[in-house]
């Protein structure tokens, strides 16, 4: 229930598997936090659930015929939660001034407007919405800058590289950091031959190790995208060169990231493989609070592995270095064209060793220009996206 005596939290998708950790970890804390909005795109039924348990002032769908259905679902529950549709209404919940944080989990390009709106507001930013400041990186620096809006990182491996330097951090060198190790568990594929990889199906590629997603980052897990998109978005959170950023492969998904210091230290943030560890962090950052996250036991692990990425295995992290080489829109490029390609996947019109061939088909095609605004950055996706469509009809 939104109080004006707590912290008043928005919460961007708050029915998929980021927004519901989320809400459990404020359901934890009743006394310190309120709930203002909630979002989702296409799950109304879920949401008018999460609507009757939490009470929010608002509420936002898609589209204003999901908005006549949720209005009549919490009216028949007697509900006061006020129903918005469209990037209009979900701006609106990002940016109002009585919102002190806003949960940035709504995937893809789909983010962009109302996470920048947040920053725009000088919100508390949890971002867990990697593909916005991919998309978008100097135009969210310039506005964090402009608006002085504090973002913390929700992916659990840039907030294991937060927890792991110090803080406030002026500058890597200046903190003597020398390097950034950013792990990934290598998703399901990691040992599979080559040659199979052309097979394998959507319901595979979704079937992570150790962790619980949706579909769409499930495959780019499957695919090493994610990290790749991680190693942009590390880029631009701590004003990091590439070559700064090594990634690892670390299939227990135990260790989140590490931190090389030039004396030789090496830090680790460590912890089960579960999201309301980053988010109880973010949310009540510099304090810590319960997150409901069973402890680690090292001994019941027994064993940390660690190896290289292989890049014929996994293209689409060349490919993201790439694009954060060639700078401008590249970025958005990759991310659309991905979005693009991963979509094609999961309906069962591209096989998987497709997406990368997509990815890179554009990216040669589509020459980067600097991001001067955000209508450079949604143009650039939109002429990324209709060329991957037009690969695709082509294949």
């Amino acid at each position: 229930m939104y109080s004006p005596q707590q912290q008043a939290v928005t919460v961007l998708g708050s029915t998929g598997s980021i927004g519901v950790s989320t809400l459990d970890v404020l359901e934890r804390h009743p006394q310190r936090y309120s709930i203002f909005a909630l979002t989702a795109r296409e799950r109304v039924e879920e949401l008018a659930q999460q609507c009757r348990r939490f009470a929010p002032r608002f509420a936002v769908v898609a589209d204003e015929e999901k908005a006549g259905r949720l209005q009549s679902m919490l009216a028949a529950s007697d509900l006061q939660t006020e129903v918005l549709w469209g990037v209009e209404g979900l701006c609106q919940v990002a940016a109002d001034s009585r919102v002190d944080t806003v949960m940035a989990a709504i995937v893809g390009a789909a983010g962009l407007r109302p996470t920048l709106a947040a920053v725009e507001a000088g919100k508390r930013v949890l971002l867990a919405n990697k593909e916005s400041l991919v998309m978008a990186g100097p135009v969210f620096t310039r506005a964090l800058a402009a608006s002085g809006a504090e973002m913390l990182p929700i992916d659990s491996e840039h907030n294991a590289i937060f927890q792991c330097l110090p803080q406030p951090c002026g500058s890597l060198e200046g903190a003597g950091v020398e390097k950034i190790l950013l792990t990934g568990s290598g998703g399901p594929f990691r040992r599979h031959q080559l040659d199979d990889l052309h097979h394998v199906t959507p319901d595979e590629a979704c079937a992570h190790p150790n962790w619980s997603m949706g579909r769409k980052i499930s495959v780019d897990s499957a695919t090493m995208m994610n990290k790749g998109l991680e190693f942009i978005e590390a880029c631009l959170l701590f004003n990091a060169r590439p070559e700064q950023i090594k990634v690892v492969v670390h299939p227990q998904s135990i260790i989140h990231s590490m931190v090389q210091y030039r004396d030789g230290s090496l830090l680790a943030q460590m912890g089960n493989p579960d999201m309301r560890t980053p988010i109880a962090h973010a949310l009540a950052f510099p304090e810590r609070i319960d997150s409901g996250v069973a402890a680690l036991d090292l001994i019941a692990q027994g064993r940390l592995d660690f190896e290289a990425p292989d890049l014929r295995r996994f293209p689409c992290l060349r490919l993201a270095r790439e694009a954060m080489a060639a700078g401008g829109s590249a970025p958005t490029v990759l991310n659309a064209a991905n979005e693009v390609a991963v979509d094609a996947f999961l309906g069962g019109k591209l096989p998987f060793t497709g997406i990368p061939a997509v990815i890179e088909q554009v990216m040669d095609s589509v020459p980067a220009v600097e991001l001067t605004g955000l209508d450079a950055v949604e143009n650039a996706d939109r002429q990324a996206r209709a060329l991957a469509l037009k690969v695709l009809e082509s294949a």
